[in-house]
């Protein structure tokens, strides 16, 4: 075997588990493009210059499930919007069956995937769903998902222009109560979190503002929001404003907490090149 036929099919197979790491259980491929991963180029005889196979395949070559998980595929090949969303739908159908959180799975109405535009420039992360978002399979849609609405619209933007996920897609259960919230566990965050870190990979945004401590802490692995507030902050290369969660506004409601999460999404809005008008820039300064 050729050193550079080596390489390639050492690179094709880092390429593959790449995907089964993501997730990625199906891969369509052509028995021709099989057939080439068990026959390597041809090589020349340098006495008789009669191009040889180094192998050949064998004649009754049927492909099997380890030589299809370890088929290559093209590794610069562009997405394509139609397999965008099909990446994305396929996503979403595994979330949506998702068990690996027992107690979650048994308590839960819905499983909450995400809610917005897949093409999204900005994408707003909370914590987890409540009790509106787990009857309704929404997020944000409760008491503070209404505060958020109207914040996105203040920047000039609708919910359908933006994307919606948490944390957590299911709401972390409270046995024994008939109301509340908790905290998701280190242990559910870090079960749940790959099916956000695979939505982002897929709507590739400009910008990520992360809703409140637990968002923060579950993208960045920080803790601390309220001395990070407003601070840019980076996830794998993209741009990240960590900023108070809506529900934190509604019950602080003063001037000065609301405008101190305000100027955080001036500072996105002027990240994405967004018009912003004096009337905007006065937002919940005092007269």
């Amino acid at each position: 075997m050729s050193d550079d036929y080596r390489q390639l099919l050492e690179a094709t197979i880092q390429h593959v588990e790449g995907l089964k790491a993501r997730g990625v259980r199906h891969v369509a491929i052509a028995p021709e493009t099989l057939r080439a991963l068990v026959m390597p180029p041809l090589r020349t005889n340098p006495e008789t210059r009669i191009q040889k196979p180094e192998f050949a395949a064998p004649k009754s070559f049927t492909p099997t499930v380890a030589t299809v998980l370890a088929a290559p595929q093209p590794l610069s090949e562009p997405r394509t919007e139609s397999s965008k969303l099909e990446n994305f739908n396929e996503l979403r159908e595994r979330a949506l069956a998702c068990v690996k959180c027992p107690n979650l799975a048994a308590s839960r109405k819905n499983v909450v995937f995400g809610v917005g535009n897949i093409d999204a420039q900005l994408m707003f992360v909370g914590e987890a769903p409540g009790a509106d978002e787990d009857l309704q399979g929404e997020p944000f849609v409760g008491a503070a998902g209404q505060l958020l609405t109207k914040i996105i619209s203040a920047t000039g933007l609708s919910r359908a222009e933006v994307y919606i996920a948490n944390i957590l897609k299911c709401r972390p259960d409270t046995p024994g109560e008939v109301s509340g919230n908790r905290k998701p566990t280190p242990a559910e965050m870090q079960t749940c979190i790959p099916y956000l870190h695979e939505q982002i990979d897929l709507i590739k945004p400009k910008v990520i503002i992360a809703l409140g401590a637990t968002a923060m802490e579950g993208l960045l692995g920080l803790t601390g929001i309220t001395k990070l507030r407003g601070q840019w902050q980076t996830y794998r290369g993209t741009p990240l404003m960590p900023t108070f969660h809506p529900s934190y506004l509604l019950r602080n409601q003063a001037m000065s907490e609301k405008r101190r999460v305000w100027e955080d999404m001036l500072a996105v809005m002027e990240k994405l090149e967004m018009p912003i008008s004096e009337k905007q820039r006065n937002y919940f300064l005092k007269a």
